[in-house]
Protein backbone atom coordinates (compact mmCIF):
# COMPACT_ATOMS: atom_id res chain seq x y z
CA UNK A 1 0.00 0.00 0.00
CA UNK A 2 1.47 3.52 -0.73
CA UNK A 3 0.64 5.61 1.79
CA UNK A 4 2.07 8.68 0.79
CA UNK A 5 -0.97 8.42 -1.56
CA UNK A 6 -3.60 11.77 -0.37
CA UNK A 7 -6.24 10.10 2.58
CA UNK A 8 -10.26 10.93 1.52
CA UNK A 9 -13.02 9.79 3.99
CA UNK A 10 -16.01 8.39 2.44
CA UNK A 11 -19.01 9.94 4.30
CA UNK A 12 -20.18 6.85 6.47
CA UNK A 13 -16.18 6.99 7.83
CA UNK A 14 -16.99 10.89 9.06
CA UNK A 15 -20.54 9.79 10.01
CA UNK A 16 -18.32 6.46 12.25
CA UNK A 17 -15.70 9.12 13.04
CA UNK A 18 -17.78 11.35 14.89
CA UNK A 19 -20.21 8.77 16.68
CA UNK A 20 -17.19 6.99 17.96
CA UNK A 21 -14.77 9.89 18.79
CA UNK A 22 -11.94 9.90 16.74
CA UNK A 23 -10.41 13.16 14.94
CA UNK A 24 -9.26 13.69 10.76
CA UNK A 25 -5.72 14.03 12.41
CA UNK A 26 -5.79 10.37 14.80
CA UNK A 27 -6.88 8.94 11.70
CA UNK A 28 -4.52 9.83 9.22
CA UNK A 29 -1.87 9.21 12.50
CA UNK A 30 -3.02 5.71 12.67
CA UNK A 31 -2.69 5.17 8.34
CA UNK A 32 0.71 7.20 8.14
CA UNK A 33 2.30 5.59 11.31
CA UNK A 34 -0.10 2.66 12.88
CA UNK A 35 0.15 -1.10 12.72
CA UNK A 36 -1.50 -2.49 9.58
CA UNK A 37 -3.11 -5.91 9.28
CA UNK A 38 -4.94 -7.42 6.14
CA UNK A 39 -8.88 -6.89 6.48
CA UNK A 40 -11.97 -8.06 4.47
CA UNK A 41 -12.37 -7.21 1.01
CA UNK A 42 -8.78 -6.36 0.18
CA UNK A 43 -8.58 -3.45 2.71
CA UNK A 44 -6.59 -3.28 5.16
CA UNK A 45 -6.90 -1.90 8.88
CA UNK A 46 -4.45 0.20 10.62
CA UNK A 47 -4.23 0.03 14.58
CA UNK A 48 -2.80 3.40 16.68
CA UNK A 49 -3.34 3.82 20.06
CA UNK A 50 -3.23 7.15 21.85
CA UNK A 51 -3.32 8.19 25.42
CA UNK A 52 -6.34 9.76 26.35
CA UNK A 53 -6.67 9.81 30.23
CA UNK A 54 -10.41 11.27 30.17
CA UNK A 55 -14.16 10.19 29.82
CA UNK A 56 -15.44 8.32 27.23
CA UNK A 57 -19.25 8.15 27.71
CA UNK A 58 -19.08 8.50 31.54
CA UNK A 59 -16.28 6.44 32.40
CA UNK A 60 -13.15 6.50 32.28
CA UNK A 61 -10.15 5.37 29.81
CA UNK A 62 -6.35 5.85 29.55
CA UNK A 63 -5.99 4.54 25.80
CA UNK A 64 -8.05 5.35 22.91
CA UNK A 65 -7.11 2.84 20.18
CA UNK A 66 -8.16 4.40 16.04
CA UNK A 67 -8.77 1.87 13.41
CA UNK A 68 -9.57 3.08 10.40
CA UNK A 69 -10.18 0.52 7.14
CA UNK A 70 -8.42 1.37 4.05
CA UNK A 71 -9.61 0.44 0.36
CA UNK A 72 -6.78 1.81 -1.93
CA UNK A 73 -7.71 3.28 -5.41
CA UNK A 74 -5.11 4.07 -8.17
CA UNK A 75 -4.94 7.55 -7.04
CA UNK A 76 -5.72 7.94 -3.71
CA UNK A 77 -6.67 6.26 -0.16
CA UNK A 78 -10.14 6.01 0.87
CA UNK A 79 -11.37 5.88 4.72
CA UNK A 80 -14.30 3.27 4.16
CA UNK A 81 -15.26 3.11 8.04
CA UNK A 82 -13.18 4.11 11.65
CA UNK A 83 -13.43 1.97 14.98
CA UNK A 84 -12.33 3.30 18.09
CA UNK A 85 -11.49 1.00 21.16
CA UNK A 86 -11.47 2.86 24.65
CA UNK A 87 -9.19 0.88 27.24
Amino acid sequence: MDLVKPIVFSSHAREKMLDRGASEGEVKAAIRSGSSEPARKGRVMFRKNFAYDKLWRGKHYAIKQVAPIIAEERERLVVVTVFVYYF
